[in-house]
């Protein structure tokens, strides 16, 4: 168990309520909520194998995540602040959008659990009203820092697509909208799979005045294991993807606007099985998965353009989030004795102006 002399800011969480909120299994929930094996396995049925692959189980997106649930999950580190990153609010066409930056609003960050930092909220900048939803998203929170509209979509189709075009990011109505980013002093998140790398490379170059992070490195999946059809179903295979992912982060990294996550290593879209072991994985098992990724993201960024993130609740299928932290911190160490501070609180700060 590693002791850090400072707190941390945690980048990239998730909130949610299917119980009070619009949520895609709203119904279900509120229905099978007291009764979780049934819940379970009428939300398999309604949702789709590529989905549930991609999450691994079901109980950690059908039940509430709030600022008490992660300050159960963050154990003995101490928090400075979080930043919340949108989660897939079921209303999302056009403003409707904007009820979820105000429902985090409403939740109880305080000293009490925690200090919420920044909201990164989602947008579409191919509907004609981006600019407008930006607006009600600042007016809803003094702690919007900019939107999320992911974009990973894989080449297997039989892993979970998160947009509704394979090249979002090379849309000329999305890059149309984009320009409102820069000129707003916002952010952008950007996610996509690893084999999709080369699209933020260009969004990348085309905004150079737009502050970007990339989150959870990229996610190459199938990297640990087979996911989906055709991915990752050999040793070779997955050195493919390890190799293909090296090369392009490292022509990502070269975009001095860029920063990246190191998150969502241990989602299980990367082919991790200890769900299906019933199991969650130490600490030094975290570490020996991770380490190779994370010491070729800090070669090719350097210790100022990578910040901690821990994607909960998603990960805790794989994980304890203080295994991860112990992991984490421990190869940022093996890297460089004195980034620990940078990585885990300094670079976030810096760039959601927290």
């Amino acid at each position: 168990m590693r002791q850090l002399d400072f707190a941390i800011i945690d980048a990239h969480i998730h909130q949610w309520d299917p119980y009070n909120t619009p949520h895609a299994a709203a119904l279900v929930v509120k229905l099978l909520g007291k009764h979780p094996y049934l819940l379970d396995k009428f939300v398999r049925l309604i949702k789709s194998d590529d989905l549930i692959e991609t999450v691994g189980l079901t109980h950690h997106i059908t039940a509430p995540y709030l600022p008490e649930n992660y300050m159960q999950d963050i154990g003995h580190y101490q928090i400075e602040q979080v930043v919340h990153v949108e989660a897939s609010w079921h209303k999302n066409k056009g403003k409707g959008v904007i009820g979820e930056t105000k429902f985090i609003e409403s939740l109880p960050f305080n000293l009490g659990t925690v200090k919420l930092g920044g909201i990164i909220a989602t947008a579409d900048p191919r509907d004609s009203n981006f600019k407008k939803i930006l607006q009600l998203h600042q007016k809803a929170s003094p702690r919007f820092k900019g939107i999320r509209k992911m974009a990973a979509v894989h080449e297997d189709k039989d892993i979970h697509a998160w947009a509704d075009e394979t090249h979002l990011y090379l849309n000329k109505k999305f890059l149309r909208g984009f320009e409102a980013l820069a000129q707003n002093k916002l952010t952008f998140d950007a996610w996509v799979y690893s084999t999709q790398l080369s699209d933020v490379i260009a969004l990348a170059k085309q905004f150079p005045e737009t502050s970007i992070v990339l989150d959870h490195f990229g996610t190459p999946a199938g990297l640990f294991g087979q996911v989906g059809t055709l991915t990752g179903l050999t040793k070779i295979a997955r050195e493919n993807i390890l190799i293909r992912w090296q090369e392009d982060i490292a022509e990502l990294a070269l975009c001095p606007n860029v920063y990246t996550k190191m998150s969502g290593l241990l989602m299980p879209v990367l082919g991790h099985q200890f769900h299906k072991q019933n199991r969650l994985a130490s600490k030094q098992e975290v570490y020996d998965l991770v380490m190779p990724l994370i010491s070729h993201v800090l070669n090719c960024f350097g210790t100022y353009r990578v910040m901690f993130a821990s994607n909960f609740p998603m990960d805790r299928v794989s994980s304890s989030l203080v295994n991860i932290i112990d992991a984490f911190s421990d190869t940022v160490v093996a890297y460089d004795p004195n980034a620990l501070e940078q990585v885990f609180h300094h670079n976030a700060k810096q760039f959601y102006r927290l």
